[in-house]
């Protein structure tokens, strides 16, 4: 299908249209740290632009706030890595697009950027959905900023079908 992304990847990718499509559902996908990595996975597949509703690639904290609504409180209390953020990114991608499933992410790609309390690697990713409770992960990556973003791609991914599947 494509070189830029690796085909079992690509399978996953596949698995999260279909599953979609089975239940006549949108996708939204709400990005900082892959910076818009996964919507240009999911769109890579042809045929995709019946269930992809639209990517939001939300890198500075003014993009989170005015595209998702993301409340500025969040980012003085918990930092934009943070579970509350990444919950508020998916929840508002739900709000401003007409999807019905979303995923956002939120993390530290590196190389630099790190602290004690949030390391490069660190990455928290939410799914909300119309049908399902809300869901977060705290993912701890290792590798250079091309594996942790890769990483976060196919958890993403995971944590979709996994929606899909055993959502209600």
């Amino acid at each position: 299908m494509s070189g830029v992304f690796a085909q079992n990847t690509l399978k996953m990718a596949e698995r999260v249209l279909s599953g979609c499509r089975a239940r006549g559902i949108r996708l939204a996908t709400a990005e900082s740290c892959t910076g818009g990595l996964i919507a240009a996975c999911l769109t890579d597949i042809p045929g995709s632009s019946d269930v992809f509703d639209r990517g939001f690639v939300t890198y500075s904290n003014e993009a989170k706030q005015d595209m998702l609504g993301v409340p500025v409180n969040l980012f003085a209390t918990d930092g934009a890595v943070s579970k509350p953020v990444a919950c508020a990114m998916a929840e508002g991608a739900l709000k401003h697009s007409r999807a019905a499933l979303s995923v956002a992410v939120t993390g530290v790609a590196g190389p630099g950027g790190g602290t004690a309390e949030k390391p490069v690697g660190l990455v928290h990713l939410a799914v909300a959905g119309d049908f399902a409770p809300l869901f977060h992960k705290a993912c701890h990556f290792a590798g250079d900023r091309h594996d942790i973003r890769a990483q976060t791609l196919i958890e993403a991914l995971v944590q979709l079908n996994t929606m899909l599947d055993h959502g209600v």
